[in-house]
């Protein structure tokens, strides 16, 4: 595709919508959007333009698009003549209605149902907003304007999609046949700085005793596994408890999108690739893991296992590379343990429950439960030690979240507590210099 015709397309989005809007009196700014369009595609630098930083993009075909009104001696309000610029730029260079989505620092959710249906996600709530598109096209060139960069494409040969935005936003898109209602885009946010322990436990997402635990867990080589559902705050928790590990050691962290941001030195991140739009090149979560034991990892962290990678990750957890962190979608931490059983078995035909179970034992020490509640929050509600006795794997129990009930506004009221179980490993604890108040893991010691 030429240079000319990437720029047309993205600042045609949807000139042609609008010109038919014109002619029912919908909007007196389109005129002028469609005429400043259609002047900066034939007079503007094109190359140079598509060459551009975003932020210096954005400037100069503001700074264009201005003298371009001045020479004309367009006469606008100030309010008039700043809603024109933001409209042309979100067409031309952004991702149009959804740009003031995207701004919001408070959204971390924007989910596209269609051209009229635009919702956002605030503090777990998720409301309709007044963004809309002008058509299921529209919202097509948005879902392209996203994959183009990254070599990806999405037609009705390839109709899904899996991409990420420059900002590390994580962008899923559907359209038809495998969509019914049109193209549908979601798009999942990440702050610009990660959050931290003290993040979570203001949001009260866990208590201060089970941060210090968890983070003790860490420091002295654990292996932990995280088990929620979508959106239950897995990646968020997976990232503040690998920055809990010793700055001295050397962490490769493998997912399939990336999401986790360590802000430390000695960290290799590693991808997954989708095959190419010939069916090959592709690099899965398995060969990464597979690939990262010749990295001489200190810590390997898994995004999250799904598959045959799951053997490999328990295969590196029970070969001399403790404290390894990951992710699996499951309910409960009994569930976790049995999704982990079923993996294996799975990708490995021949190996039976029996032969699976001990080594699961071996390899996972904490499981560890997060939940997204009614009210939108975000709670991690048990910590559990798994231990081994012969061929068995047992979950205790060592903190819980208390659901008590939920008031009138719909929140959510309960409290964390210990359930009076000391974890064996406590002792490891000593070992590596640590000591954890034994008072913690009383009842009612604990908020």
């Amino acid at each position: 595709m030429s240079i000319f015709h990437k720029l047309s397309t993205r600042i045609n989005d949807h000139a042609g919508e609008r010109v038919g809007e014109q002619k029912q009196g919908s909007n007196p700014l389109d005129n002028l959007l469609a005429h400043y369009k259609e002047r900066l595609l034939k007079e503007g630098n094109l190359d140079h333009l598509l060459k551009l930083p975003h932020d210096q993009k954005r400037r100069t075909i503001e700074r264009v698009i201005s003298g371009m009104m001045e020479e004309e001696k367009v006469i606008l309000s100030q309010n008039d003549r700043s809603e024109l610029l933001e409209l042309i730029l979100n067409d031309a260079v952004g991702l149009g209605p959804l740009e003031p989505l995207l701004r919001d620092e408070e959204v971390t959710e924007i989910m596209v149902n269609g051209p009229h249906e635009v919702y956002a996600e605030r503090h777990g709530r998720i409301s309709l907003t007044t963004a809309h598109f002008k058509s299921s096209e529209h919202v097509r060139h948005i879902i392209e304007r996203i994959v183009a960069p990254i070599g990806r494409r999405i037609d009705e040969s390839s109709p899904l999609v899996d991409a990420r935005l420059q900002d590390g936003s994580r962008v899923n898109a559907a359209i038809p046949p495998i969509s019914l209602n049109g193209p549908v885009l979601t798009i999942r946010r990440f702050k610009k700085e990660p959050y931290t322990m003290e993040d979570l436990i203001a949001f009260g997402s866990l208590s201060k005793e089970m941060a210090l635990f968890l983070k003790m867990a860490t420091a002295a080589k654990q292996n932990i596994v995280i088990s929620g559902g979508t959106g239950s705050g897995k990646t968020t928790l997976l990232n503040v408890l690998a920055a809990a590990i010793p700055t001295a050691e050397r962490i490769i962290t493998i997912e399939d999108m990336a999401e986790l941001r360590l802000n430390r030195r000695n960290v290799v991140s590693l991808e997954a690739r989708p095959a190419n739009m010939e069916g090959t090149g592709e690099i899965t979560i398995r060969q990464l893991v597979k690939n990262s034991l010749r990295m001489r990892p200190d810590r390997i962290v898994v995004g999250e296992v799904r598959g045959e990678e799951a053997f490999d990750m328990l295969q590196a957890m029970n070969t001399g590379h403790e404290g390894s962190l990951t992710t699996i979608h499951a309910n409960s931490p009994q569930d976790a343990i049995a999704r982990l059983e079923a993996m294996i078995i799975m990708s490995n035909p021949a190996m039976t429950a029996e032969v699976v179970k001990p080594y699961i034992a071996a390899a996972v020490d904490l499981v560890v439960q997060t939940l997204r509640l009614p009210d939108g929050s975000r709670k991690v509600v048990s910590v559990a030690e798994a231990v081994s006795s012969g061929n068995e794997l047992n979950l205790k129990e060592i903190f819980r979240f208390d659901w008590r009930s939920v008031s009138a506004d719909g929140a959510v009221q309960g409290h964390f507590e210990p359930t009076g179980y000391i974890p064996r490993c406590r002792t490891r604890f000593q070992a590596f210099g640590l000591t954890y108040p034994p008072e913690y893991f009383k009842p009612g010691g604990s908020g």
